[in-house]
């Protein structure tokens, strides 16, 4: 599965790209906003999410697609988006998102959700997105809002990091597809 941007291309992952991953996300400044990303990030932590992916890429159908960041044209994953929790009755799932520090502020992770947004509302059939942030990433939830998403409430205590075990509130967005405005 491909998807491209002005700037990127979003894809599947792929067993070679285990290095790259571990080298992009084994940053404390990037995992301590992730739920499950261990610090550090092994190289069996790595090796365990390319197969991850790899299984689900042969569910039909699918009820997940994580996809690496690339910047065009080279083809290193510098990050992550994905859309899980795919419910086809309810036509629901949920978003998550991380990128290398490096390519922090430059819009590269609001250019790939605003494209996985269109595919789980165009070709998946998807009528709502939900996408929990912490509280505290001031950076997550400004983008949140750039891409359309509405704060709905906050889930105190709701989650806890696996980098530093410290337990989370979670501001809950979501996006509706009847709602949303194009850009």
């Amino acid at each position: 599965m491909k998807l491209t941007t002005k700037r990127l291309i979003l894809r599947d992952i792929k067993p070679g790209d285990a290095k790259n991953i571990r080298k992009n996300i084994n940053n404390l400044n990037v995992s301590k906003y992730l739920l499950a990303v261990a610090h550090p990030y092994k190289k069996e932590d790595a090796e365990w999410w390319v197969n991850h992916c790899a299984e689900q890429q042969k569910q039909n159908p699918r009820t997940s697609y994580e996809l690496g960041i690339t910047i065009k044209p080279n083809n290193e994953i510098v990050g992550g988006v994905g859309i899980s929790s795919i419910n086809k009755k309810q036509k629901k799932a949920e978003i998550g998102y991380w990128i290398a520090e490096p390519y922090w502020r430059k819009a590269y992770v609001s250019e790939a959700v605003e494209r996985l947004i269109d595919f789980a509302f165009d070709k998946l059939s998807i009528k709502k997105i939900i996408i929990p942030v912490f509280v505290e990433n001031k950076g997550s939830n400004a983008l949140i809002k750039k891409v359309g998403g509405r704060f709905i409430r906050v889930k105190k205590k709701a989650v806890k990091a696996k980098s530093t075990g410290k337990t989370h509130d979670e501001n809950i967005y979501w996006i509706l597809k009847k709602s949303r405005k194009r850009k």
